[in-house]
């Protein structure tokens, strides 16, 4: 049987994504705008819908539908508003934000996923993505201050980099930890972090750089 695109991805929204809580429309409609198959390797993409974390290369992951949802559900966007993405990966995540948002700055420590991003989210015609290769600890500074970040990798504790550059009154989602993993909500209010638990989870670590492979 052919591979019905449009059905699976209805599919996934309505049992995955709906069925799960998920409510903010915007969200909906811009994941059932973008076709995830387009964002994971040709053989993978007859099970791109499935909620599973899927190989991207790099020993890296595309994160799976249902979480992305979640993280960005969380943060409580607005259309206005301007987002920095730590964990570009291959740009699904970052593309459902280019959808919902004004401007979309996304930080990647690997080149060859960076670039990867870049063309799939170009091929679909946003023009309001900014893509940085480096250390996603570090955030990106000439952008700030932003009223939203979202961390696809998790460090041990909040960067001090990314609190300086979440605007007052922002918002951050983050996974925390090393083995053991919670997802937090953290939002700024007179220049400190409220936290707010959400999820167990499990991402992989924040790089500072990209792994040499060995020769």
């Amino acid at each position: 049987m052919a591979f019905n695109e449009t059905a699976v991805r209805e599919e996934m929204i309505e049992r995955q994504i709906e069925a799960r809580g998920i409510v903010e429309p915007s969200l909906l409609r811009a994941m059932r705008k973008i076709p995830r198959s387009l964002f994971v390797h040709e053989n993978l993409r007859p099970v791109a819908y499935r909620d599973d974390p899927l190989p991207i290369g790099c020993r890296q992951a595309i994160t799976p539908p249902f979480i992305v949802a979640y993280m960005i559900e969380a943060l409580a966007l607005k259309a206005t508003d301007r987002v920095l993405e730590i964990g570009t990966g291959t740009g699904y995540q970052t593309a459902v934000l280019a959808e919902m948002v004004s401007e979309v700055l996304t930080v990647e420590v690997y080149p060859e996923l960076a670039a990867a991003a870049r063309k799939t989210i170009a091929g679909l015609g946003y023009t309001n993505v900014k893509f940085k290769i480096g250390d996603g600890a570090e955030g990106w500074a000439e952008g700030a201050p932003f009223d939203a970040i979202v961390v696809t990798a998790a460090p041990v504790g909040v960067p001090a980099a990314l609190t300086a550059q979440l605007g007052e009154g922002g918002r951050l989602i983050v996974p925390l930890g090393l083995d053991q993993q919670t997802l937090k909500l953290f939002r700024k209010r007179d220049g400190q972090l409220a936290e707010t638990p959400l999820l167990c989870v499990k991402f992989g670590p924040l790089l500072e750089a990209a792994p040499k492979e060995a020769p």
